[in-house]
């Protein structure tokens, strides 16, 4: 900003150089653009991090962090968080076994750095590609996302950009609200977890592994961290039938659109080019988290979230 400045007042100094006052009037004007320039900071600076009411001195200053980082790195405008939080939800069902629950990449790339997401405002450029896929590259269409969908979806991968880009405006919220009875009754009931799992088997002592938003995101989001194992990634398992009729199951070591390479019993390595007549089948064990992940209500979910951070 003020590089820009300065070079407007050097261009009007110029037309008088001919007069022995241009050098003074010059600097004359360049104080006074830096000083006025400064004080449209502080005073905007100001503006946008006054004190809200019941407000406390840390959080003012916390607050006002994030708005000379948002300056400093020169970041849009800041996204929405109820539509982005609505974009999650479409996301990480749909998007995130490729891209991550968080966007940040997986089998497919890392959304973060895509010029699609940088370069879109509100969804002008997210939209389209979303809906209409890039076949070419192995991505599907999502023809029947709605524009609203589509909005959310957007908001959500500029959510993440922010808080990639912007730790000042990074904030984790006390996920801890529910209620812990309510949380093990629905585990143990309705919920059905614990057809798969055991507060003293695989979860015992999950409390004390897990930090509570992790905890959470770890159910809501089992593709990016999986549950049972206390957080780490669990190998997939798939079956493939070859154009001959014959069948290689084996650990996924990797996967993409041309290639799956996996380990069988034996311990043999196989890498097997995904042409004609070629089929893979992966076995999926979060398909019910999959499935919850649009089931849940908010009271459940921070239930369950407070009733896990118990079993310590």
């Amino acid at each position: 900003m003020y590089a820009w400045k300065r070079s407007r007042v050097l261009k009007k100094g110029s037309l008088r150089r001919g007069s022995g006052t241009g050098p003074l009037l010059r600097a004359y004007s360049l104080g006074v653009v830096v000083v006025l320039a400064a004080a449209a900071t502080v005073s905007s600076l100001a503006q946008q991090a006054a004190p809200a009411a019941g407000q406390s001195a840390a959080e003012t200053q916390e607050d006002t962090r994030a708005v000379r980082t948002r300056e400093f790195l020169g970041l849009g405008r800041m996204p929405d968080a109820k539509l982005a939080a609505e974009g999650a939800k479409i996301f990480g069902p749909s998007c995130g076994f490729c891209h991550g629950a968080g966007a940040r990449g997986g089998s497919g790339p890392d959304l973060l750095r895509s010029p699609v997401v940088l370069d879109d405002n509100r969804g002008e450029l997210v939209g389209p590609t979303v809906r209409d896929g890039r076949p070419a590259k192995g991505m599907p269409a999502f023809a029947s996302f709605t524009d609203d969908q589509l909005r959310d979806i957007a908001e959500f991968l500029h959510l993440q950009v922010e808080l990639a880009a912007n730790r000042g405006t990074y904030k984790i919220l006390n996920v801890v609200t529910g209620d812990a009875k309510a949380g093990r009754t629905y585990f143990n009931g309705a919920g059905k977890c614990n057809t798969c799992h055991s507060a003293t088997g695989d979860l015992a002592h999950i409390g004390s592994k897990m930090d509570p938003p992790d905890l959470q995101q770890a159910f809501l989001y089992p593709g990016a961290r999986g549950i049972a194992d206390g957080g780490s990634k669990s190998p997939s398992h798939a079956t493939v039938t070859l154009g001959d009729g014959k069948t290689i199951t084996g650990t996924v070591k990797y996967q993409d659109d041309f290639y799956i390479a996996l380990y069988d019993a034996a311990g043999n390595y196989h890498s097997i080019a995904l042409e004609e007549g070629v089929t893979v089948q992966v076995e999926d064990k979060l398909v019910f988290h999959r499935q919850m992940l649009d089931q849940y209500t908010n009271t459940q979910m921070h239930d369950l979230t407070a009733y896990l951070v118990t079993l310590k």
